[in-house]
């Protein structure tokens, strides 16, 4: 395929991008024989916009997504727009505009496209404004991301940086609290006030945050864990922690 096109699959993921950007569709595959509740929303949308679709096999769908989950739905996609460093700004001012205090997940290192998915969906579903990754030795966004998304990847901007700590930096600059999560800290998360313009950092699975990332963090936080597991998927100590803050945010 050409690098100027894309591959979605899943339901939620490219029904998403049917109402979000229907301009960026080339051509979309659908399930032959398929035309039950959750499939018609998506043939009705491709026939608002004038998508053309066809119908093709079990087969062709499973080389299509290269053996993934497509649910029954395939689309070939202009590429996105990819979020950088002066983008950011941007979505700080359009969220201050909303009267909104800057909420962010930073993601240092996180490489799984299954964690990257889980995390933009708990990050939509707690109001997260945007997700700030380094644009090296991360995930980016792909058909499985989108997938597991469900939605969330047209929701939530994916910005990709070229140095997280001065990002970092000019996010402390703006008056963004940064706070970092690692294991051997003594603070518990439920123990912190994160109820003002907040940055939550997650690191990368097994290896956790890099040094420079760690430094530039203005606390350090854990998870209280009871049991002989020592650490929590990342996509799940980030649907925690940012739940928390939303917690705190709602009793000011």
């Amino acid at each position: 395929m050409a690098k100027q096109e894309e591959l979605v699959f899943g339901i939620h993921a490219v029904k998403a991008l049917i109402e979000n950007a229907p301009e960026r569709f080339i051509e979309l595959w659908l399930l032959k024989g398929r035309e039950d509740d959750r499939l018609m929303p998506i043939i009705n949308l491709a026939q608002q916009y004038g998508i053309p679709a066809q119908m093709a096999s079990r087969k062709v769908l499973d080389d299509k997504s290269e053996g993934d989950q497509h649910q029954g739905v395939v689309a070939r996609v202009k590429p996105g727009k990819v979020f950088t460093e002066a983008d950011l700004d941007d979505i700080l001012a359009e969220a201050a505009g909303k009267d909104q205090a800057p909420f962010l997940l930073i993601l240092d290192g996180v490489t799984d496209p299954h964690n990257l998915g889980a995390c933009l969906r708990n990050a939509d579903a707690a109001g997260v404004q945007a997700i700030i990754v380094p644009k090296d030795n991360a995930a980016r966004l792909s058909a499985i991301v989108r997938k597991v998304a469900v939605g969330a990847a047209e929701a939530v901007p994916l910005v990709q940086v070229t140095n997280l700590s001065r990002t970092m930096k000019a996010l402390q600059q703006m008056g963004v609290w940064i706070i970092g999560t690692a294991g051997e800290t003594e603070t518990c998360l439920y123990d912190v006030k994160l109820a003002g313009p907040m940055a939550l950092v997650m690191g990368a699975e097994g290896k956790g945050m890099r040094r420079l990332t760690r430094e530039n963090c203005d606390q350090l936080v854990k998870l209280p864990m009871a049991g002989s597991v020592s650490s929590l998927n990342v996509s799940v100590a980030t649907g925690i922690c940012l739940f928390e803050i939303v917690r705190q945010r709602l009793t000011v």
